[in-house]
């Protein structure tokens, strides 16, 4: 099945209609990033929610402010920025920093000792190569502590290796005791009842064990700074894109221009790789002023690249961006285009994102063949849209 994405952009935050007990501010992994995108997440929104108290419970430490503090939490988040990286390396985290009987919570996991959390690090190791990623760490009570993250896994036993992504926050509470920590529950940004045992978590994992099958080819880099049920916030690399004018967003128009670019219409009749998605990008509210993109290798620059032989083709350098993507599967006719466009909207404006008008489209195959699609929209926080492929 070939996969298609639609993009289109974030312009600025809204107020959210309700209070939340907690906000979460999540962030590129560079600290001198300028794209920064604050959530409230479903669960933080809902007075009925009460997914901070039971982490709270769990912890068994009373978080209301000591008279004279006895643990150096700030410490602590300097610690676990240095220690969580290595969840899943061959270092590993340092068991000394946690309660023998420390009590880890996730939707479908639960284990009350430091040897049963470590051994299922292990098990996660070998079935699902994970890789962690470290949003930020901050202190958000007297002996709490929260984190964000993204762990991003390859199931290994199944022959297509389909990659599960989970992003969310954990709170982790201290002893004040002996100032180790003695709680550890993960919250999903990906579905509503995060208590253990969760089904809708259960459904979340399988959901994601699908067959993706895509080109094998470059596509443009991104990292997931959030994985919601209706979309996927990511942030992307700068890339290189030759483009001319298109018909429609869900159509073929140009492609043969575009593509006759990288097999050697250019100045010095150089062939260059064949890269995947093919984008078709509409910047106006009646998304009808459409263009028709590939990207080019990673490695290229802009400078070198020879010129187009045709006056209709232009090279363009995309900056990097944050981008809201949904996936959806079928024929993109017009239509359905617009149709999950409308969704992806509505459901970035629920959560207090404004999207800018305009969306991209990206296809996985040549666009004048392919019949059956997985598809996404992306929305941006950046000035302009960017679609990226399912790893």
């Amino acid at each position: 099945m070939a996969t298609t994405h639609l993009t289109t952009q974030i312009l600025r935050q809204t107020p959210p209609v309700c209070g939340s007990y907690r906000r979460a501010t999540t962030t590129g992994t560079s600290s001198s990033s300028p794209l920064t995108i604050t959530f409230k997440t479903r669960k933080e929104s809902s007075p009925k929610n009460q997914k901070f108290k039971w982490a709270r419970k769990l912890s068994l430490v009373e978080q209301s402010s000591p008279s004279k503090p006895t643990v150096d939490v700030e410490g602590l988040a300097t610690f676990l920025y240095d220690d969580l990286p290595h969840l899943f390396d061959d270092q590993g985290i340092d068991r000394t920093a946690y309660d023998e009987q420390v009590k880890f919570r996730d939707p479908i996991t639960k284990h009350d000792t430091i040897s049963g959390y470590l051994f299922n690090i292990s098990l996660l190791k070998v079935l699902f190569r994970p890789l962690f990623q470290l949003h930020w760490v901050k202190q958000t009570g007297p002996y709490e502590i929260t984190t964000r993250w993204t762990m991003v896994m390859k199931f290994m036993p199944l022959p297509w290796k389909p990659e599960l992504v989970f992003t969310g926050t954990s709170v982790m509470g201290i002893n004040p005791n002996n100032g180790k920590f003695c709680s550890h529950v993960d919250f999903w940004d990906s579905i509503e009842n995060n208590e253990y045992f969760s089904l809708e978590g259960l459904w979340d994992v399988f959901r994601q064990l699908r067959v993706y099958k895509t080109p094998d080819l470059e596509t443009p880099r991104y990292q997931i700074l959030k994985r919601t049920a209706n979309y996927e916030v990511r942030k992307y690399e700068p890339f290189i894109v030759v483009e001319t004018i298109g018909e429609k967003l869900s159509g073929s128009n140009g492609f043969n221009a575009v593509a006759g670019y990288i097999f050697g219409k250019n100045s010095t009749t150089e062939k260059i790789p064949m890269t995947t998605p093919v984008f078709t990008q509409a910047l106006d509210p009646e998304l009808s002023d459409v263009s028709i993109q590939i990207v080019l290798p990673s490695e290229k620059d802009i400078s070198s690249l020879p010129d187009p032989s045709q006056e209709t083709v232009k090279l363009r350098k995309v900056e990097g961006e944050v981008a809201a993507a949904l996936k959806f599967s079928g024929k993109p006719t017009e239509d359905v285009v617009r149709e999950k466009e409308k969704a992806l909207r509505s459901n970035l404006m629920k959560d207090g994102l404004k999207p800018r008008m305009g969306c991209m489209l990206a296809r996985y195959n040549d666009p004048g063949r392919t019949w059956s699609f997985t598809m996404q929209i992306v929305q941006s926080t950046s000035h302009s849209s960017v679609a990226a492929p399912n790893h």
